[in-house]
């Protein structure tokens, strides 16, 4: 699968399933957006969120052995802010 058709089809999935958690704003195409991809030989793995504020991000894998997808679905808990210090 290449990239472009793995992105497509992540998109399709998390808006699919953010629109199945019966939340009253609905999910469009243009509301899923890609943080983060990646394809490694014949694998694919994507970093999604949407523009709806409620805090959830999803995970997908294509797994090129098997020729299935996988999605995971995360909820934001907490942003906590560490002082390292300045870098040197």
């Amino acid at each position: 699968m290449d990239n472009q058709q793995f992105t497509d089809d992540a998109r399709r999935l998390v808006k699919d399933y953010a629109n199945g958690m019966g939340k009253r704003v609905r999910v469009t195409d243009d509301m899923v957006y890609v943080v983060w991809s990646c394809k490694t030989l014949q694998n694919n793995k994507a970093m999604l969120s949407t523009s709806r504020p409620d805090g959830m991000y999803y995970e997908v894998t294509y797994n090129g052995d098997k020729h299935e997808m996988y999605l995971d679905a995360y909820s934001h808990v907490e942003n906590v802010e560490y002082d390292v210090g300045v870098i040197e």
